[in-house]
């Protein structure tokens, strides 16, 4: 029971997050007992049934008071497992979060209103999803009872939906008709729509599978230096995924060297393997020509190498991105000058869409990027291997931007 899945939950204000955040903090008994009581009572003395949104702002109205919980970390757990909801206070520190890596969600929850269907907000958030390439999607159509359970409606803001998040590139794994005012289908299988066959919202995301620990990965050793002490040649770096141990065969990328592993040097110990985490140094049974900037990784499992990439941007820096500024992306330990294109552009903070400057990025703004390298780089996928998905762009030594990235061009 120590594994821990990190899910955001995203969608129009008023569809009924809140209410769904409650109900599944209800529903698996991880409310503590005074805290129901109390939630109780107020909604007695207003003359009302506990209603799940007055749940979360209770929650929400301590936190403003600085008591007690702390949203960021919001755990419920069934019988599987612990969830971790992600629940940044707005958009933008959210996006900020998962693109410097402060905070990874692993899947995502997108909340429809039934009655209402596919808003435009819903589709600004379903960017979001885009952007961070979460590939463990559920969408949920809520308040179900307000359209009298009927399978039709759901069909058709599920095609709806379904055709807007496709054009975005997202494959949710499942789509679930609630209630999350009565609990329809969050934890318990809805009674008033015995036409739907599928899971539960818990059994569905107790389907999801959690990251892979680091050191499960495969080898990535970006090269930070190269130490010469007597006759060794001595590779320093840190070790971003996976296990190195002496007698490894390892590839260097970009340059697509080999070699084996002749010793694992980590000061004041004597070892022959190191895993992710930690600061080591290797030699090499061959004289290669190593320099800092390449990655060391098993020749079964590499990374890609690219010059042109496709990135979604959050600009940092209190002055703009211009068009022609000189920029440089620092990956892992790649540093080098990029050319930007910008193709797309959203305010973090409302989720639309930008048009005017086109060529101009401003604080807190996102872009959808390509940047072209005069060089080849080596990256991973964001959502498995976080360091070598994940760059800063650096202007005069400053670092004014994070970014992930979405595609790459071989």
């Amino acid at each position: 029971m120590g594994e821990h899945l990190r899910f955001v939950i995203v969608g129009h204000v008023d569809h009924g997050k809140s209410t769904l955040i409650g109900r599944l903090f209800y529903d698996t008994d991880s409310l503590p007992e005074e805290k129901l009581e109390e939630i109780r009572k107020t909604c007695e003395e207003l003359g009302r049934d506990i209603e799940f949104g007055f749940v979360m702002d209770h929650l929400e109205e301590e936190r403003t008071q600085g008591i007690t919980i702390d949203t960021a970390q919001t755990f419920f757990k069934t019988a599987k497992r612990h969830y971790v909801i992600i629940d940044a206070p707005g958009h933008k520190e959210f996006i900020k979060n998962m693109v410097t890596g402060a905070s990874q969600a692993e899947a995502a929850l997108l909340i429809v209103d039934a009655n209402e269907g596919v808003q435009e907000q819903t589709k600004r958030h379903a960017y979001i999803l885009g952007m961070l390439g979460l590939d463990q999607v559920i969408v949920v159509l809520n308040k179900m009872d307000q359209v009298e359970y009927s399978q039709k409606r759901f069909e058709e803001v599920k095609k709806d939906i379904l055709t807007f998040l496709t054009s975005l590139g997202i494959t949710p794994t499942f789509v679930i008709p609630i209630c999350a005012k009565d609990g329809d289908n969050v934890a318990k299988r809805s009674t008033n729509m015995p036409w739907y066959k599928g899971l539960t919202v818990l059994e569905g995301l107790d389907t999801f599978k959690i990251l892979e620990p680091d050191l499960m990965k495969p080898l990535r050793f970006p090269i930070q230096d190269v130490y010469k002490i007597k006759d060794k040649r001595i590779l320093v770096g840190r070790v971003e995924a996976g296990r190195v141990h002496q007698g490894d065969s390892i590839v260097f990328l970009p340059q697509g060297t080999k070699s084996t592993v002749k010793s694992v040097e980590i000061l004041w110990s004597d070892r022959t393997e190191a895993g992710a985490g930690e600061c080591i140094g290797i030699t090499l049974a061959d004289p290669l020509f190593i320099e800092r900037g390449s990655v060391g990784c098993p020749a079964d499992d590499k990374p890609v190498v690219t010059s042109s990439i496709k990135a979604n941007v959050f600009w940092m820096s209190k002055r703009p991105y211009v068009a022609g500024d000189d920029i440089h992306l620092r990956l892992a330990t790649q540093e080098m000058p990029v050319n930007i294109t910008v193709e797309k552009k959203i305010n973090s903070s409302t989720l639309e869409d930008i048009s005017e400057k086109p060529d101009e990025v401003r604080e807190t703004e996102v872009a959808q990027m390509m940047i072209q390298m005069k060089q080849p780089i080596v990256v991973d996928d964001f959502n498995r291997i976080q360091e070598l998905g994940r760059f800063v762009l650096v202007r005069d030594l400053d670092v004014v931007a994070g970014g992930i990235i979405t595609h790459t061009q071989h």
